[in-house]
């Protein structure tokens, strides 16, 4: 069987970021609350002429700066920020990048799983035809209400993946586990901006998500836990993974540790919550900062609210040998917030029906221009 899975694999973010010590000073909470409670220490938020159409095409123009564009036929752009009830982001994405009128373009949405539905969808087109490749982008902001719980995970990122034959970073194994249930942790109604979210449910459906997923992962002979050398999961939050960690490993009996979760906590500490860009921003983080992980097999566990969850196994291959952290310097790059700034950007709402030109205050390649005629203008910088 050809192998099939992740041939490169780049991360995107904003121009602002807001250090979650001075959201910690504003609203007289103690600073570990974010830090070591969550996990977090920063979060990306987008300039007014950014949003996840500009993210998601600026990482895919890297990736496909590296790759060229041979064989590709695909976009897939999976999002739970979804920008018009019809028209697939990755449209826009396609004229951005220049791409031929001959690539099928669709948008993917299960809240934070859409990255990982992308990814099987894509590797179902590369198995009927292994000369083709697909461009898979996952990119999303996660806003909540102001002063609310969830205020301090909020984020903003993208991932761009090209899925491909004979992969040079991680091949996807056959073998995952499933598990989907219905249940009201998490969601945003298509006439809120902001996300509706039950903590405690959330946390206790992603755990029971966790294990049933694994259990199914399991039953469809996957490889034994003590097969898998680094676990990677979608990080809303980074204690989250560490929970997810402590519950796997109550549920099998044993001790799991939480050390090797470090490396893949890096870049989402300082994102925030990426949503369906969490897990890859992990798997970035992974393989830019170990050494020693080519032939060593990666578990992965996808989660998205609502909720539909997968465990799927992936063994890294050479090519990763040669990554290195580019994208700390992305991080490094953004501008900081004050929180007047911040609230004044949380606060804006753009009405389809009202014309507007945004200010250029972004740097990447790609910004979005305003709205003319109800619709979305973007252009090239």
């Amino acid at each position: 069987m050809t192998a099939i899975g992740i041939h490169d694999l780049e991360l995107a973010t904003t121009h602002h970021l807001l250090d979650l010590g001075v959201l910690a000073e504003r609203t007289g909470v103690d600073p570990d609350k974010y830090r070591l409670g969550l996990g977090q220490d920063e979060m990306s938020f987008p300039a007014p002429d950014e949003d996840i159409v500009t993210m998601g095409a600026t990482a895919a123009l890297a990736l496909l700066d590296r790759n060229g564009m041979e064989g590709v036929r695909t976009l897939l752009f999976a999002t739970e920020s979804g920008l018009d009830h019809s028209k697939a982001a990755g449209v826009f994405v396609h004229k951005l990048l220049g791409l031929p009128a001959q690539v099928r373009v669709a948008e993917i949405k299960q809240a934070c799983y859409g990255g990982t539905a992308a990814i099987q969808a894509a590797v179902g087109i590369v198995q009927r035809n292994p000369r083709e490749r697909v461009l898979v982008i996952a990119s999303d902001i996660a806003r909540y209400t102001l002063d609310s719980p969830g205020e301090p995970t909020q984020g903003a990122g993208a991932a761009a993946m090209l899925i491909a034959a004979d992969p040079a970073l991680v091949e996807i194994e056959p073998a995952s586990g499933l598990f989907s249930d219905d249940v009201d942790d998490f969601w945003r109604p298509n006439d809120s901006t902001t996300a509706i979210v039950d903590g405690r449910l959330s946390i206790s459906a992603y755990l029971d998500a966790l294990t049933g997923a694994w259990d199914d992962l399991a039953g469809h002979d996957g490889p034994a836990i003590g097969d898998i050398d680094r676990l990677v999961y979608h990080q809303p939050y980074t204690k989250m993974a560490r929970k997810a960690q402590a519950r796997l490993g109550e549920h099998l009996g044993v001790d799991l540790g939480d050390d090797g979760l470090v490396p893949g906590a890096i870049y989402n500490r300082r994102l925030g919550n990426a949503y369906t860009a969490s897990l890859y921003a992990g798997v970035a983080s992974v393989l830019d900062h170990e050494s020693d992980l080519v032939g060593k097999r990666l578990g992965l566990f996808s989660y998205g609210s609502g909720s539909v969850s997968e465990f799927l196994t992936g063994v890294v291959q050479p090519g990763a040998a040669s990554r290195t952290d580019r994208f700390t310097a992305a991080l490094d790059a953004r501008v900081p917030l004050t929180i007047d700034a911040y609230r004044g950007l949380h606060a804006r709402e753009l009405p389809s029906a009202q014309d507007v030109e945004t200010p250029r205050v972004t740097e990447a390649p790609f910004r979005f221009a305003g709205i003319q005629g109800s619709a979305r203008r973007y252009e090239r910088r």
